[in-house]
């Protein structure tokens, strides 16, 4: 039998996840504060952007006029990032270790010490940019899948094994997408110890509890978890033990303080006999190619690592851009839809979900999500964020349809105006919304109560009862 050693030329086509696309991704989700620091670290990585309000003409010619020989590029990328820091001193002062440690910047350190390939590293990036605040990935796989351009060829399991890479970084739990799995992410995770037959017993209870019976426990009512699993309360009150020393909130310790007012991104008003929205230019990072470098760049012939800091600041600027439009263009669809709630308030807020926006605009719905989270616009009745116009359509009595929303505020004004030392009841507030027209459950009242930020009507007497003189 012989063997044959042969070399071979082979042509093939192989989409990816480029990085053009993710930034656009990655900025629609970014809030304008959060936009503003990734525009402020881009200004200062890369000496071809720069600020609008920064530019000096003068200069700006002088220094073209002595960038007209070829050799005096490399002086330009070398002396580039001083020139920059002298236009912005007080942020080139500051140092570096002072600048806050995200908990994006947490996971993406841990992400670049694995040995993922670069694929894989970019869908793990898409997910490490949908977790919420707690640290859950606030969307489903399915959703994430379905705003993925079908070009790319993305299959599920390739987005589990990095929803499964990113699960096992610190902080324990992170990317759950339930209370259920954050905890048995941190169950499961063990350290190299061998546990006494008491832990095992404990963490094998405590896993089970987690699993199924969280909705029990949260009841306080050990005696019926004991029950149900059949098991001593002395082993119950060590595997509760065990959970209570478990974070539900895995990004807790990324969570700053949130300030207690928010700029808006779009400003609505009337104009004429039309309500309209408009960005805010306060909001708008005013960053944009240095012509002078530019002109220099197109006139010679530039080095890699200059080429790749060109791309890098055309694809921001663009980014940015698309990132406005995309909002711009949503929340005038918006305004459309919601012309009675800005003329009459909460109370018309009239029944919308995302996909009536995205069929409007032919995007999907998981753009509209981005475009609408943590975007937020005045209106005449508030500052209020994007995603609050959107709620399920509930019928009335007269065949019309009215918003959750809608709902809410009716309930919030029920409970302003009733005799504090005789609160309603959920049922009765349910036979008082029958009464205006909409008919919805006791339990529907009671989960719009609780969205509201009202206590039981048990509480609340409660409450009256130890306030009174």
């Amino acid at each position: 039998m012989h063997t044959r050693q042969s070399l071979e030329l082979r042509q093939q086509q192989q989409l990816a996840l480029t990085p053009q696309l993710q930034q656009s991704i990655r900025f629609l989700q970014l809030s304008a504060q959060e936009l503003e620091a990734e525009v402020a670290q881009a200004l200062q990585e890369n000496p071809l952007l720069e600020r609008e309000e920064e530019y000096d003409i003068d200069a700006g010619a002088t220094v073209a006029q002595e960038a007209a020989a070829v050799q005096e590029d490399r002086w330009l990328l070398n002396n580039a990032p001083s020139r920059r820091q002298a236009g912005n001193h007080e942020e080139a002062e500051r140092p570096e270790a002072e600048l806050p440690v995200t908990l994006r910047d947490h996971l993406c350190e841990q992400l670049r010490l694995t040995r993922a390939s670069e694929r894989d590293r970019a869908l793990v990036g898409i997910l490490i940019d949908e977790l919420d605040d707690n640290g859950y990935l606030s969307s489903s796989l399915d959703e994430i899948l379905a705003f993925l351009p079908s070009e790319l060829e993305v299959e599920r399991n390739e987005l589990t094994a990095a929803l499964r890479l990113l699960q096992s970084f610190d902080p324990l739990g992170i990317g759950a997408q339930s209370l259920s799995e954050c905890l048995l992410l941190q169950l499961r995770r063990r350290n190299g110890e061998q546990p006494t037959l008491e832990q095992a017993q404990a963490l094998e209870h405590a896993e089970v509890i987690a699993q199924h019976h969280l909705a029990v426990l949260a009841t306080g009512n050990l005696n019926k978890l004991r029950e149900i699993l059949e098991i001593p309360m002395e082993q119950l009150r060590a595997a509760h033990a065990l959970l209570l020393r478990l974070e539900p909130r895995p990004a807790r310790n990324w969570s700053g303080d949130t300030a207690a007012y928010v700029t808006p991104d779009v400003v609505i008003r009337k104009v004429g006999q039309r309500w309209e929205a408009a960005l805010n230019p306060a909001v708008v990072p005013r960053v944009r190619m240095n012509a002078v470098y530019a002109q220099v760049l197109a006139e010679t012939q530039v080095s890699p690592e200059l080429q790749v800091q060109l791309q890098q600041a055309q694809g921001l600027v663009k980014s940015v851009h698309q990132r406005f439009v995309t909002i711009l263009r949503v929340a005038q669809a918006i305004v459309d839809q919601q012309t009675a709630y800005l003329e009459q308030g909460v109370k018309a807020m009239r029944p919308m979900v995302l996909r009536d926006i995205a069929q409007q605009l032919g995007l999907h719905e998981s753009t509209i999500s981005r475009a609408t989270k943590q975007k937020y616009a005045q209106t005449p009745w508030g500052t209020i964020e994007l995603k609050q116009f959107f709620s399920t359509a509930l019928q009335t009595d007269d065949g019309e349809a009215t918003s959750a929303t809608a709902v809410r505020s009716l309930i919030a004004k029920l409970v302003s105006e009733e005799p504090p030392h005789k609160p309603l009841s959920d049922s009765k507030i349910a036979e008082k919304l029958a009464a205006q027209g909409v008919v919805i459950a006791r339990r529907t009242v009671a989960k719009y109560r609780e969205a509201e930020g009202i206590e039981p009507a048990i509480m609340r007497k409660a409450r009256a009862a130890l306030n009174a003189p």
